[in-house]
């Protein structure tokens, strides 16, 4: 066994040794008092009704995945906006040296470029750059596609209005 195993085993036992013992002692240390109140359900500091094995409504799980969707493609943004500046920087004639460089080390961190091929990295970076907007432009449109269907549907609506549906949708009886 390596010793960087060994280590992990042992920074591992001693993690689980340290909860246990202190999940132990706990239980140990606590007063154990249960009561009708204690044992009964809490939620929002409301009373409860009814049974809490209910249907619950599928709009709080659709509102969640668009926080988490839209939440998520805010992080898709961070470095196309890395990528999208310092190819801009670098297309730019009128840029100092130093942030050239600095530009340069954003994109390609590993490459060294002579300052003989200044013009075809000049070019080069503004293909890149056209590349990183048409992306971009790709995807937000998907978004918003999504976006606009999830609209359309009623789905970003808390209270739906069923005038809009169809009536055999709405399960008219005779």
């Amino acid at each position: 066994m390596t010793e960087l195993v060994t280590l992990l085993l042992i920074f591992l036992a001693v993690g689980i040794g340290f909860l246990a013992v202190n999940l132990f002692v706990g239980k140990l240390l606590r007063p154990n008092r249960p009561s009708e109140e204690k044992k009964a359900i809490y939620e929002c500091g409301e009373p409860t009704i009814g049974s809490s094995w209910i249907q619950f409504d599928l709009r709080f799980y659709v509102v969640a995945l668009l926080f988490v969707i839209f939440d998520v493609e805010m992080a898709f943004f961070f470095p196309w906006a890395t990528v999208f500046g310092s190819a801009n920087t670098l297309s730019r004639e009128d840029v100092p040296e130093v942030r050239r460089i600095e530009a340069q080390t954003a994109i390609l961190p590993d490459q060294k470029t002579p300052a003989a091929d200044l013009g075809e990295q000049r070019a080069a970076a503004k293909k890149l750059a056209w590349l990183a907007f048409a992306d971009i432009l790709f995807f937000f449109s998907v978004l918003l596609v999504g976006f606009a269907y999830l609209w359309k549907r009623g789905d970003l609506e808390w209270v739906r209005s069923t005038i809009s549906q169809e009536p055999e949708a709405r399960g008219s009886s005779p």
